[in-house]
């Protein structure tokens, strides 16, 4: 229960973010151009990716869940960064 009120407090700013994943992913649009360039998701995506990052080094977690979450948010680059945010149980 005390997972499921922590998951809620935090349901409103995530859902947000959730919102933008969603219409960013069902659009055509891809990370970058063909000159190179970032497009509007891959700039959302390197923006989450670290804001992701730089929340998991903060937190005083063991190495191994630290490299878990990281390859989570590694091998599933916009939908890991998505998951962390709403699971991870940081602080």
């Amino acid at each position: 229960m005390n997972k499921l009120q922590t998951l809620a407090n935090r349901l409103p700013a995530n859902m947000l973010s959730l919102a933008l994943a969603f219409s960013l992913l069902l659009s055509s649009c891809s990370g970058r151009r063909a000159d190179g360039s970032l497009t509007i998701f891959g700039v959302a995506y390197l923006i989450l990716a670290v804001l992701a990052f730089l929340s998991l080094i903060k937190q005083d977690w063991s190495a191994g869940k630290k490299i878990i979450w990281g390859l989570i948010i590694w091998f599933f680059p916009f939908g890991g960064s998505i998951i962390y945010f709403l699971f991870s149980g940081r602080r």
